[in-house]
């Protein structure tokens, strides 16, 4: 059986799992491990046929949670960002008693465009899914210049996602096809409705990804959880601003423990 990367770092009573987006790997929170090292036990993943957790294919979402669940802790925050966001979301929702706070960045619960429904319309990642096969490395560089478009730091993020990407193997054309079949196909609009554990979602206002016209829709949807949109980031709030990313993560914590 193959095997994830996992590395645990930091200090603290209170562990936090991250999941990183589609087409990286673990080293893209190399920007906020310092501050965050200082508060929480980290678990940094590579997700599986990411980076340097190499020889698997395309997984669903629900294997891919699987394997990431298999090495977590008994019980930590899970924390999400963009594909990571759904992986963590399928954790929270099928091993509740897992997770003690749930936290997307950049991430919808549906990120395919339906009727009523703000998103990326399902011939757009058709489209890129189609690149992957004629143009593997421009397409990739394309989906993460549109992660940054928007903000002041945009060329310095572009260049730092790339060289998150460029400085371990990069993953097949298989592995980056079967995340854009997820971001195409997943709903979890409804199921996450019921979810029991604190929530807290992060965006990004100049997101192109993620409208921020689903921000409203969510809080509406979902009363249970708490929603934070950074006015100046886009697709990687902790890449361009990531001392204010770090801040609601240590209320969080604060408020976990005073909870609990």
């Amino acid at each position: 059986m193959n095997d994830i990367w996992w590395q645990t770092t930091g200090e603290g009573n209170c562990h936090l799992v991250l999941l990183h987006g589609w087409g990286l790997n673990a080293q893209v929170w190399d920007c906020i491990t310092p501050e965050l090292g200082a508060h929480f036990t980290l678990h940094l993943v590579d997700l599986p046929g990411y980076g340097r957790s190499g020889g698997f294919g395309a997984l669903s979402l629900e294997e891919m949670a699987d394997r990431v669940l298999e090495k977590a802790p008994a019980k930590a925050i899970w924390l999400g960002w963009s594909l990571g966001g759904l992986v963590a979301s399928e954790v929270a929702l099928r091993h509740p008693e897992r997770v003690e706070a749930l936290v997307t960045v950049a991430s919808s619960p549906c990120f395919s465009a339906h009727e009523e429904w703000p998103g990326i319309k399902p011939e757009v990642l058709g489209g890129f899914q189609q690149q992957l096969c004629e143009d593997f490395q421009r397409t990739v560089e394309r989906f993460l210049a549109l992660q940054t478009l928007g903000t002041e730091s945009a060329r310095q993020d572009a260049r730092a996602l790339k060289q998150t990407v460029l400085s371990l193997p990069m993953p097949s054309s298989e592995v980056l096809n079967g995340g854009l079949e997820i971001l195409k196909t997943a709903d979890l609009r409804q199921p996450l409705a019921a979810l029991t554990v604190p929530f807290l979602r992060l965006y990004g206002r100049l997101d192109g990804l993620v409208p921020g016209k689903i921000v409203p829709l969510l809080d509406a949807q979902w009363p249970q959880s708490e929603s934070l949109v950074f006015d100046k980031a886009a697709h990687a709030p902790f890449i361009s601003h990531p001392q204010a990313f770090c801040e609601p993560l240590l209320a969080l914590k604060q408020r976990l423990r005073n909870y609990f």
